[in-house]
């Protein structure tokens, strides 16, 4: 009897020892999926980039499609060139010639576009692994990351969280947070997100109605640098103050959209604003996006090219539509743009909130 009672408890321990040794994998070695459902509302995500792999909205007689470009299998994602649904980090966008000086030190970045950083370096944080903090099917999925000093060339360590929520049956709040622990260092997250509110394997999205509540942008030179200036878009191709085609001007530019607005009435994070407001006439589907933060990119997937992706879809130019909230490109370098520097001690911290309506 009593070497029945050893042989369960043994047997007891190993599956415990089996279950938790899975969720460390799980955590930090291993990259899985994770699927957020409320109804017919639903987001899957994976621990490999902090990445947002889908988000299934019904339209307006309530067929359900999944309105995010991606690929089929998360090694697909780890060879990828587009950032499908990636947490862009340690700084998103460009850094001037991958360098800046910081309290009288120079920094010298690993450059990977052309001779400028651009998302956090050649292994910024789309590329590594997360550990999972913690998961409610019903309601979140939290990732964390430790990322060391020096790496890709940034100062000081930092511990990075997002968080995936799903808010009532149709908002999804992202939450970032990262902590400077013993260095100053730039911190710009941001989520790479390309929607297309017809569905992701629906062609392009310049039939998109798109208003955007800024009224000035920062302007950029041949390398997609900002020039330090900040003008208004009246006159031009890029006002979007009420709403209209994405594709009723974009022949205008030479590559169509890829441009930081500064967003009006932003409080340095004091409560959200409206950044912006996308509508689908043949779904139906409204996207209202919201954010603590100043600016907003918006990116029309310029010379996508017939990249392969999930359900045997192909993404061709303009197939989806980023709008990445965000502090403003090169901040490090341009002093007249808000301060992106993070002190030891100091929380970073970004929200958005995607809400999500038809009729």
């Amino acid at each position: 009897m009593a070497a029945a009672r050893r042989s369960a408890l043994c047997w007891c321990l190993l599956v415990v020892a089996l279950w938790f040794g899975r969720e460390a994998a799980e955590g930090g070695d291993v990259a899985g999926i994770y699927e957020l459902k409320r109804g017919p509302f639903s987001a899957k995500l994976t621990n490999f980039g902090a990445t947002l792999l889908s988000v299934m909205v019904p339209d307006r007689n309530g067929k359900v499609d999944d309105i995010v470009l991606g690929f089929e299998t998360i090694d697909e994602y780890k060879n990828d060139t587009t950032y499908f649904g990636a947490l862009i980090g340690r700084v998103g966008n460009r850094i001037a010639g991958a360098q800046f000086t910081l309290k009288g030190v120079r920094y010298s970045l690993k450059p990977n576009d052309g001779n400028n950083s651009l998302h956090g370096g050649p292994k910024g944080f789309s590329e590594v692994v997360w550990k999972v903090r913690s998961y409610r099917p019903d309601s979140h999925v939290s990732f964390t990351y430790h990322s060391q000093d020096g790496e890709e060339g940034f100062p000081g360590d930092l511990d990075v969280c997002v968080t995936y929520m799903l808010i009532e049956t149709n908002k999804l709040a992202i939450k970032m947070e990262a902590k400077a622990l013993n260095k100053a260092t730039p911190v710009n997250l941001i989520s790479h997100a390309y929607w297309n509110l017809a569905g992701h394997d629906s062609g392009d999205i310049l039939g998109h109605n798109l208003q955007v509540f800024g009224s000035k942008i920062t302007p950029l030179n041949r390398e997609l640098i900002p020039t330090g200036e900040i003008v208004g878009v009246e006159g031009t191709a890029y006002d979007f103050r009420r709403p209209c085609l994405v594709g009723s001007r974009i022949n205008e530019l030479p590559d169509g959209y890829n441009i930081n607005y500064v967003l009006e009435n932003t409080s340095g994070g004091q409560h959200l604003t409206k950044a912006a407001v996308v509508q689908e006439s043949k779904s139906g589907r409204r996207m209202e996006l919201w954010t603590d933060q100043p600016g907003v990119q918006l990116y029309t997937s310029n010379g996508m090219g017939g990249v392969k992706g999930k359900g045997g879809a192909v993404y061709n130019n303009h197939a989806g539509l980023c709008l990445e909230t965000q502090g403003f490109p090169d901040a490090v370098n341009q002093p007249n743009f808000p301060s992106v520097i993070v002190n030891p001690g100091e929380t970073y911290r970004h929200v958005m909130v995607h809400r999500f309506t038809a009729k």
